[in-house]
């Protein structure tokens, strides 16, 4: 144990001197309270402390103690539906044991001590297992299966294994290796959150994540495994939609990073997930969910700690070969909290003030996803999608933050405060936002869908393109100047922002949206288009066209059922044949 002695403390850093034999990324233990801190630099023997709790109180002198370990988290059964801060203290067991003041020093193991577990064994003894492994599983909630595998690095012939009920640090299995030596396998594990954990292999991603928000999974898809970005203004609905993917995107676990935001916001979070139900099966979401709550009004350096702790345990959890969606809401408090130790460490400022290795680290985090093959015998695979929110200063999107993030990750969702104010939701710009696995993800989309389903994708961004190109004749010399066909093409492209890119996330037929349902919407609202052109070819009056009844139900549609939507769907567009047919008779 390596004990110095503090000469320095600037809001959370805190400079020790004395600690020489310490190293970095150490856990130390910070004056009379222990508070938690981690060593982040080194010069001699001194060492430059991130102190995870408020410093009011400490100075010069005070002891500083190094626990040797590097700051990690426990990983094992119990994860599942609990709330964590950034440095994984479980909120709901503080909150009970000493109210609802989080008091400095307090530390209390992430998984309880106390609940027993069911563990099945699938391994038997004699076998030969190596890292990744998988010895047995706990059934954690109605909807995880929670899979207990030889930890990382390990490996030996099993000695002694039995199924029956444990608590977390029993030894469920002990194995020898070639010189006879035992380790005992726990229900537990810890692992280092700097430190990313290893697979086999990592694979291109070539399926979707489906989230059934139309503009999302049409217009600008992610892949499972794939990385995106929200970024958007205040009040434009990054946390809005990140709800919405938490809620419905189709992975088997979400981790929930409450970044520096409003507690008001986790609030929200934490009184809403236990009350959604799962689409897939019914149950409470908080069943297949981690929280970790880091509010803006905790101590700022926790934030960076509960980024690289929600991403670990999202690793976790796709060694097991599971899906897992990772939402970080939001990078740039993470970032802010960067800046403020870097000032503090007085380190060479990079653009408006951030660290010079701030793409750096943002890429730290970000190239932790991905869709791998795991570690073990079996060669499972598993996937881990990154979805961050960026909250760039009154919605500037060349502030750095933003920029650094977007040459990391492949999916751009470009919120915007005018769309959002006109409750047009999500408030995802169709024109600046983008998505790098459209290529990769169109032949799954032609087998799993529909083969016509890029084709129609494609023709609604050229709508919308054509409407913004007539949008700026339309300023200038008004409608009446533009050709029949091209008031169609404004008729229509409204027809698709306000038909099939909003959506009511109140409302139960039109917050999720399957992806043959999809199909079929947009595959009527060209219908119209097609039609409608045939009929004004013919002679029909535009604006008698824009008018028809049939455009209202056309509007209506998207709030079908999902079990009604194909027969609804076929008697619209017959009404689409005669109105237009009865129009052009008419007109003649």
């Amino acid at each position: 144990m390596v004990e110095g002695r503090i000469v320095k403390v600037s809001g959370p850093l805190v400079i020790a001197e004395g600690m020489r034999q310490a190293n970095m990324f150490d856990v130390v233990r910070v004056g009379e309270k222990k508070l938690i801190g981690e060593i982040i630099e080194m010069h001699g023997d001194r060492a430059s402390v991130q102190v995870y709790e408020e410093t009011a109180g400490i100075g010069r002198g005070d002891a500083v103690v190094s626990t040797g370990a590097p700051l990690s988290v426990e990983l094992g059964p119990g994860m599942i539906q609990n709330i964590y801060d950034g440095i994984q203290r479980p909120l709901g067991t503080l909150f009970e044991k000493y109210g609802t003041n989080l008091l400095r020093g307090v530390d209390e193991p992430a998984l309880s001590r106390e609940t027993v577990w069911h563990f099945d064994a699938s391994a038997v003894e004699g076998d030969e297992v190596t890292g990744g492994d998988v010895l047995g599983t706990v059934r954690e909630t109605e909807l995880v299966l929670h899979k207990i595998m030889v930890p990382p690095n390990v490996k030996g012939t099993i000695k002694r294994i039995a199924s029956g009920d444990y608590r977390v640090d029993d030894a469920v299995c002990v194995l020898t290796d070639g010189a006879g030596k035992e380790r005992e396998i726990t229900l537990c594990q810890k692992w280092p959150v700097r430190i990313a954990r290893p697979y086999a292999e990592k694979l291109p991603p070539a399926e979707p994540m489906i989230t059934g928000q139309r503009v999302i999974d049409a217009l600008f898809p992610i892949a499972k495994g794939g990385t995106a970005c929200v970024p958007g203004p205040f009040g434009s609905g990054k946390t809005v939609v990140q709800h919405q993917l938490a809620k419905f995107s189709d992975v088997d676990i979400v981790i929930y990073i409450g970044c520096g935001e409003r507690g008001n916001e986790m609030t929200d979070v934490l009184r809403e997930f236990p009350e959604l139900k799962d689409p897939r099966s019914g149950e409470s979401l908080m069943k297949r969910t981690v929280l970790i709550a880091n509010t803006s009004d905790m101590p700022v350096a926790a934030r960076e700690a509960s980024i690289y702790t929600g991403i670990t345990i999202a690793e976790y959890f796709r060694d097991m070969g599971y899906s897992v969606a990772v939402i970080a809401d939001s990078t740039s408090r993470w970032a802010e909290a960067l800046r403020e130790m870097s000032g503090r460490l007085e380190e060479m400022p990079g653009e408006e003030g951030y660290p010079a290795y701030l793409t750096s680290r943002l890429a730290q985090f970000y190239e932790r996803s991905g869709k791998v093959v795991c570690l073990g015998q079996d060669r499972r695979g598993g996937t881990l999608s990154a979805i961050g929110a960026v909250s760039p200063q009154g919605g500037d999107i060349s502030e750095p933050v933003t920029q650094a993030t977007l040459r990391i990750v492949k999916v751009f969702w470009g919120l915007e405060a005018g769309l959002a104010y006109r409750r047009h939701f999500p408030a995802i710009n169709w024109l600046n936002s983008y998505s790098l696995y459209k290529d990769r993800l169109d032949p799954w989309f032609g087998e799993n869908v529909s083969r016509d389903w890029m084709k129609n994708v494609g023709r609604l961004m050229t709508i919308l393109q054509t409407e913004s190109e007539l949008d700026e004749i339309v300023k200038l010399v008004g409608v009446d100047a533009l050709s029949a066909s091209d008031r169609l093409t404004l008729e229509v492209a409204r027809s698709v922002r306000e038909d099939f890119l909003q959506q009511n996330a109140f409302e139960d037929g039109d917050s999720y949206t399957s992806l043959p349902k999809q199909f079929a919407l947009m595959s009527l609202i060209l219908s119209f288009y097609d039609k409608a052109k045939e009929a004004i070819g013919k002679g029909a009056d535009v604006e008698k066209v824009a008018v028809l009844p049939v455009r209202e139900k056309i509007g209506r549609a998207k709030s079908t059922p999902e079990e009604a939507y194909r027969e609804a769907y076929a008697a619209i567009d017959g009404e689409i044949d005669a109105e237009l047919a009865a129009l052009t008779e008419g007109d003649r």
